[in-house]
């Protein structure tokens, strides 16, 4: 599927490009990427990519605000989307075009089993009666083109102000009757699958909220490559299409048990299975667990996995298994996971381990508790979603082990305390959005371009085999991660913090220039993600302090910078060490 969607689109002029990182590069906005656009974002605002105009590429992605749905038919925390883009070239009449024939000539899909949407209207934005036309050229009838708000049919901005507009959504119309006569894509009886969603990117919205036309009118489309295979597959759900069948009949092979023989030990089976997976593909971007942001979620994905295999009666350490059989079937795609098999391994291995040591403190606790609870038959709630949060009990295993005491829980209390975290959550993962994606304000641009002096400053004064393993950039300051297996001396930071000194006020122009990934490799440019670049890549030098291949943005002296301080170095996970630093002018 990765291959056809790839050819067809490059038959079409577009170029490949190689998935990017899990990791956003320089964006604070989220933890991971999320969708197949968010690395293109600054060639979606008017950048001119490398690659061209028309691009195509699978991406993979981790979205973390459902992992406690993680386990139905169709929720995901790691997914591959297939996507191809127009930066300012082709827009609604090829967009839809190519979608068509893609669906109908390629994967041999029946146009009597698609159904599309456009844009309602809403406000000052008229009705997309084009894109309805478009569809109808195709042949598409008018019972199975639908119209809906802002709710269903438009994308963006990211945060507050940016590209926007309207878009149609392609689904799959299993063929079974309606539900009622209002039945239609946005019902959720499940008659209706999205497999496509093109965005037609034309306006933009200000700090006012008016919108006006964009000049580089852009086309992003998405199609999830676990639910594509699904219905191609005739398949019930996505964990029954060939991404998982090995996943699953490695975890059958360890404990004995068979996926699909009863529904508390299927769901089991999936956790797992979507656990470890996103878990194997964060490792192989050089996330390592830790206690917030993005290893937090690592830490999550891994102690969960662990619960779910002891709810299918195995206690012993299995995820290297799993481990090498993801990499085994997912190296040839994404070769980065064969290249850091060994510390993937190592890194899951060592959590595995972690975790049944805070099950046995947690036994501890949940004795202490029981002790403690008196002459009560019910354990307060509060304790019960203590023991999930701080030792990662399931509540069935806490309401197992209380039932053997005689007592029951709280299940009231707990599940009220449960969705409030929950909500705070999901509110936090709201959050980031907020600043929209890759602020590309004049203060983090300034801080884009410190974290290159800084990684050069790196290099030269602590150790020329320091490598970027993270950075957050926000207004106010930089977040740069990097291996280093130990503190850095105050002389060392002190000689770090005046070498990018020396370089600002140096007034040091940055170059910007596009050359094949060879050529950047023998000019010596640095790469953070190696397997990422396509043919053509953006390399910036700031004199012979730094080369590196970024997508940007950046100042255009370095004078601009006016000054760096380190306010703080601190271990960032095992390993990693980090520096936080800020511009401007200091007394």
């Amino acid at each position: 599927m990765r291959d056809k969607y790839i050819d067809f689109f490059k038959s079409k002029g577009h170029s490949y490009i190689a998935s990017a990182s899990l990791i956003p590069e320089n964006d604070p906005t989220v933890l991971f990427t999320t969708a197949g656009m968010h690395p293109l974002v600054p060639y979606l605002l008017g950048e001119k990519h490398p690659a061209g105009k028309r691009l195509t590429d699978y991406q993979k992605c981790v979205r973390t605000g459902d992992i406690d749905e993680v386990g139905d038919a169709s929720h995901l925390t790691f997914f591959e989307m297939l996507g191809n883009w127009s930066l300012g070239d082709y827009f609604k009449e090829e967009s839809i075009g190519f979608s068509y024939e893609f669906l109908t000539d390629v994967l041999k899909i029946n146009p009597d089993n698609l159904a599309v949407t456009a844009f309602a209207g809403e406000g000052e934005i008229p009705r997309d009666e084009e894109t309805a036309s478009i569809w109808k050229k195709h042949g598409m009838r008018d019972d199975q083109i639908f119209f809906y708000g802002k709710e269903d049919n438009w994308w963006g901005p990211a945060g507050q102000t940016g590209p926007c507009g309207p878009d149609t959504e392609i689904f799959f119309d299993d063929g079974r009757p309606k539900c009622s006569a209002e039945c239609g894509p946005s019902c959720h009886c499940g008659k209706y699958t999205e497999i496509w969603n093109n965005v037609f990117m034309q306006y933009f919205k200000d700090s006012e909220g008016k919108f006006t036309p964009l000049k580089q009118k852009n086309v992003d489309t998405g199609m999830g490559l676990e639910r594509i295979l699904r219905i191609l597959n005739g398949k019930e759900t996505v964990y029954d299409t060939p991404l998982f069948q090995g996943i699953i009949s490695e975890i059958e092979d360890i404990t004995g048990k068979k996926y699909g023989e009863n529904p508390e030990d299927t769901r089991a089976f999936r956790i797992i299975a979507d656990h470890m997976r996103a878990s194997v593909f964060i490792l192989g971007d050089g996330v390592v667990p830790a206690k917030v942001g993005q290893g937090y979620i690592l830490r999550r994905l891994i102690r969960r996995s662990s619960r779910y295999m002891s709810k299918l009666g195995y206690e012993e350490p299995f995820m290297e298994r799993i481990a090498l059989r993801i990499i085994s079937e997912y190296g040839k795609a994404y070769p980065e996971l064969e290249r850091n098999k060994e510390a993937i391994i190592s890194a899951i291995n060592g959590e595995e381990l972690k975790f049944h040591k805070a099950l046995v403190k947690g036994l501890r606790r949940f004795e202490q508790m029981a002790a403690e609870n008196g002459d009560s038959g019910v354990m307060k709630g509060e304790n019960v979603f203590r023991l999930y949060d701080t030792f990662g009990f399931p509540v069935e295993m806490t309401a197992e082990l209380a039932a053997e005491k005689g007592l029951k829980v709280d299940m009231e209390d707990f599940n009220s305390r449960f969705r409030t975290h929950q909500d705070t959550s999901r509110s936090g993962a709201e959050q980031q959005f907020k600043g929209g994606l890759a602020d590309h304000s004049e203060e983090t641009t300034k801080l884009h371009t410190a974290t290159h002096l800084l990684n050069a400053a790196l290099r030269k004064y602590v150790s020329p085999d320091i490598q970027q393993k993270g950075s957050n950039i926000t207004a106010e300051r930089l977040r740069f991660d990097f291996n280093l297996d130990r503190k850095c001396t105050p002389e060392e930071l002190k000689s770090v913090e005046q070498y990018v000194n020396d370089a600002i006020k140096a007034a040091i122009p940055v170059v910007c220039e596009e050359m094949t990934y060879e050529q950047a490799k023998e000019r010596g440019a640095i790469g953070v993600f190696t397997d990422r670049y396509g043919e053509m890549v953006k390399v910036y030098t700031i004199g012979d302090v730094s080369c590196e291949i970024c997508g940007g943005p950046h100042v255009k002296n370095t004078s601009e910078l006016q000054g760096f301080k380190i306010k703080k170095e601190e271990s960032s996970a095992a390993g990693i060490r980090r520096i936080k630093a800020v511009v401007g002018k200091f007394d």
